[in-house]
């Protein structure tokens, strides 16, 4: 396949060489995916699809062209050039416009395991068949399973330019998840688990059912509570959700749009000591890792906040050159219909030393919060952020009853400098970490 890529990439390089002076990029893409889902140990859902296409970058006269195909006959390449090359004339001239330049050498990487493939697909429903079973013994109060799913995906990437860049590799990742609801008397609360990563025989999926059923239990006889300004502990998962607002205020793009609370801010405090915040598109085992990003630039580790100072953003060649910084390796294609942003790799919190239960210790009246609504409507150019939320209510140092029907209020800039204790839990959820982090106080509203 990668050979085939190739080939179709160099004769679209060919074809726009006869259009006179411009440069080219051709980014190829070829994905497969297999989603299957079961229910009652029958499957009931079961998804095979695949992707394959070709995106065309051109720049003639210091205009951006783009054009792209899912056709790779000879007649189709040549009409995508010609397309990639009048859409060019539409658009404003703009000297930062960059294509990659030839890199000599990328980091090999373990990011393909044929393992997976290898597995017939009747072991794999046997495994999202083994992750709703776990569920279901975990509690008797476990009175739905939702839905128990296998997924898998692999896809090539092949990135070629006219100023001599020539990168391709082959990465892979599976996982499962399960959603399921915990029932007594009238009372129904959900509950879900998930385990992804690059390696098949690393997918336990007991624990994925239990985990997905711990939740949905611990939850019952939720209640909501008064009114407080309290001291607040997020579980790493809602960490990892408030990290998806900041990697927005953390592009260079939104910088440079103005659309960043973090505008102007390089150099300055913006969170606490206790935070260092970091996106590694190096780091093994890790689903957001590859040699080089959208554009064709190595990935590498970017240091964003350090001990409470902001050090810089994510940029792309576009976004970096209107800067006049260089490329972090940050950018990303959802596709290849899609012409290169600015987004994350492996964007982390890093832990600190703290035992996560030495955090909820020291509280005398809290909330451990283990769910939240309403992320979405945070505001990544104010920081205002109105959520709600339920967990677990903390009291003399422990987890007491479930909490439910409340809402917690703030700004995440402030949020960050008022944050008092980190975990040493770092944990992954696709291609985002964050330990427990602890905040010294926040508004919650209740009854």
């Amino acid at each position: 396949m990668q050979e085939k890529l190739q080939n179709i990439a160099e004769k679209v390089l060919e074809l726009a060489c006869l259009k006179g002076d411009l440069q080219t990029e051709v980014f190829m893409l070829d994905a497969q995916e297999l989603s299957l889902e079961v229910s009652s140990k029958e499957v009931e859902n079961m998804k095979i699809s695949q992707e394959r296409g070709l995106g065309l970058r051109v720049i003639k006269e210091s205009r951006l062209g783009y054009a792209y195909t899912s056709d790779l006959s000879k007649l189709a390449l040549e009409s995508v050039v010609d397309k990639a090359i009048y859409n060019s004339r539409e658009t404003q001239p703009d000297s930062c416009w960059e294509l990659p330049k030839r890199v000599n050498e990328y980091q090999r990487m373990s990011i393909y395991d044929e393992q997976i493939f290898k597995v017939p697909v009747e072991e794999k429903i046997k495994l999202a068949q083994s992750v709703e079973e776990a569920a279901r013994n975990y509690d008797a109060r476990v009175a739905i399973i939702e839905k128990a799913v296998y997924q898998e995906a692999q896809y090539h990437v092949t990135l070629l330019s006219s100023l001599g860049l020539s990168g391709h590799y082959q990465a892979a990742y599976c996982g499962s998840y399960a959603a399921v609801v915990g029932r007594e008397n009238d009372d129904n609360q959900t509950g879900f688990g998930m385990q992804f990563g690059l390696k098949y025989s690393e997918i336990d999926p007991k624990s994925i059912g239990e985990e997905a059923a711990m939740k949905a239990v611990r939850m019952l006889g939720a209640k909501t509570i008064p009114s407080a300004n309290i001291p607040i502990v997020f579980d790493p998962y809602i960490g990892t959700k408030f990290l998806g607002v900041l990697q927005i205020a953390l592009s260079g793009e939104a910088v440079l749009k103005g659309k960043s609370f973090y505008r102007g801010k390089e150099g300055m405090t913006v969170a606490s000591p206790l935070i260092t915040i970091i996106d590694d598109g190096t780091m093994p085992n890790k689903l957001g890792s590859t040699p080089f990003d959208g554009e064709g630039i190595p990935t590498t580790k970017t240091v964003l906040v350090e001990n409470g100072r902001l050090i810089g953003y994510l940029h792309n060649l576009y976004t970096a050159g209107k800067s006049g910084v260089t490329s972090t390796g940050n950018s990303v294609r959802g596709s290849y219909k899609s012409t290169p942003e600015v987004g994350t790799t492996n964007l982390y919190l890093q832990a600190g030393e703290t035992n996560p239960l030495d955090i909820v210790k020291e509280i005398k009246r809290g909330l451990y919060v283990t769910d939240i609504m309403g992320m979405h409507t945070a505001n990544p150019v104010s920081g205002d952020f109105s959520l709600g939320a339920a967990g677990l209510l903390i009291e003399n140092g422990e987890l007491t009853h479930a909490v439910k029907g409340v809402a917690i209020a703030g700004n995440i800039k402030e949020m960050l400098e008022s944050i008092d204790a980190v975990g040493n839990d770092l944990t992954f959820f696709i291609a985002k970490g964050a330990p427990t982090i602890r905040v010294k106080a926040m508004s919650v509203s209740g009854a």
